[in-house]
């Protein structure tokens, strides 16, 4: 098999990509990486093979309106208008990483397995090779069961749980302009009806659907069609090699366990305004600190001897070595800090980060969730002792860490993409 991964956006959406990558290379197969041209370096330290995608939207990180989108969570009338502005800067971005995409899939290959984000379908039909989404997230695969996890909405009546979801998926239409053009002109195909569907495929059969997450952590409905396959995440292999700063190796051994702290790329509109913030609430709880600045930017001017600032550091090496994880609730943390066996204290911004920090809270791992927009010293000193404290939790940490260490979430999404193949192959096979 050979395997075109497409993925796009930061550390948390393309850190899972390669490790299926990693595991389809294990399992004797060939895959390709293609990614923001700013993971190279990461597929080259795993051995993967890497196809360089246009930084697109990568590059409005430190953009004043998507800041702003990020610390409103794109609430009310405002948020609402501050969204449409963002889809406004993203448009003529994408049509690079469409066009990167493309050059990608004319190198070959049997599957095409690709984030929401990224409409590689397109590329997997010209190519004629299955197309296969990959959902970080819950959410994209409708359901009366609960409400779609990307909309931050009142509780709803259950009847009306199924319509949440019209507006996950129509926040990927808003680029189905781009994606014509991309369609039409560099890919050669047809204009068709449903063409920007990413659960059916150009014969109105359901595409095979893997969610990354574990069933453990958030719910999955049983009525769901068999093509929908939730795996458990897909967490990247230590790596061996890998040796911490002489700095970070000292702090971690001259005092009390430290927490972690990092809010990836979501330090929000005022990225000084929360430093202070969190270096506030590290002193009021007591407690010492690696604080992460990560793409995010936060802005960590002034030292403490109990806070240490690094730029990243591999989650799997580090949260087995801290007290507790406070971060933003991107899926991809929230799982490393489960596999750590760690309390978490989590603080969510936009889209699924609220899910996950509610579920975090409902698994009793971490305190009730503190939202950005209501982030305080104090409040945030609080969930900081109560996480560190907490023995209940601490238990409940250390037994859920054993549950998501024993998932193979990444073997189990290969297993699923050769049953594929091999339906595939046999189908074609003359009777």
């Amino acid at each position: 098999m050979r395997a075109l991964l497409v993925t796009h956006g930061t550390r948390g959406d393309v850190q899972p990509f390669l490790a299926l990558a990693v595991a389809l290379r294990e399992r004797g197969h060939d895959a390709v990486l293609a990614a923001p041209a700013s993971f190279a370096g990461a597929a080259a330290d795993h051995g993967v093979e890497f196809a360089p995608l246009d930084e697109g939207p990568n590059r409005l990180l430190d953009d004043p309106v998507v800041r702003e989108a990020i610390s409103g969570g794109y609430r009310g009338v405002r948020g609402k208008i501050t969204a449409a502005r963002v889809a406004r800067r993203i448009k003529p971005l994408m049509a690079d990483v469409l066009r990167d995409v493309g050059a990608a899939a004319r190198q070959g290959a049997d599957v095409v397995v690709h984030a929401p984000s990224v409409p590689a379908h397109h590329a997997a039909e010209m190519i004629g090779a299955p197309a296969v989404l990959a959902a970080l997230q819950p959410g994209w695969v409708p359901t009366s069961a609960f409400p779609c996890s990307m909309v931050a909405l009142p509780r709803l009546p259950r009847f009306l749980n199924r319509a949440t979801y019209l507006v996950a998926s129509g926040s990927q239409r808003a680029y189905a302009g781009v994606a014509n053009t991309w369609r039409t002109t560099d890919l050669g195909l047809p204009r068709r009806s449903r063409a920007h569907d990413l659960l059916h495929d150009e014969q109105g059969r359901d595409r095979l659907v893997l969610q990354a997450f574990s069933p453990h952590v958030t719910p999955v409905d049983p009525q769901w069609p068999a093509t929908v396959r939730t795996t458990g995440f897909w967490r990247l292999p230590p790596r061996a090699a890998w040796s911490p700063p002489p700095e970070l190796a000292r702090f971690l051994d001259d005092g009390p366990t430290p927490i972690y702290v990092g809010f990836g790329s979501m330090a929000g509109r005022d990225a000084r305004r929360t430093a202070e913030i969190v270096v506030e609430a590290v002193r009021t709880a007591g407690a010492r600190a690696v604080v992460a600045t990560g793409w995010g930017g936060l802005d960590l001017t002034g030292r403490s001897r109990d806070v240490l600032v690094v730029d990243q550091v591999p989650h799997d090496w580090l949260f087995p070595r801290v007290g507790a994880v406070v971060h933003h609730g991107g899926g991809g943390t929230t799982a490393a800090a489960l596999a750590a066996g760690r309390p978490q204290v989590v603080c969510p911004f936009v889209a699924d980060q609220p899910h996950w920090a509610e579920r975090a809270h409902a698994l009793g791992v971490a305190p009730a969730p503190v939202r950005q927009q209501r982030l305080t010293a104090d409040r945030l000193a609080a969930a900081i002792t109560e996480a560190t404290t907490d023995p209940a939790m601490r238990r409940a940490a250390e037994r859920w860490g054993k549950v998501i260490r024993e998932e193979d979430g990444v073997g189990t999404a290969v297993g699923h993409l050769e049953e594929l193949l091999e339906r595939r192959s046999a189908a074609s096979e003359p009777a």
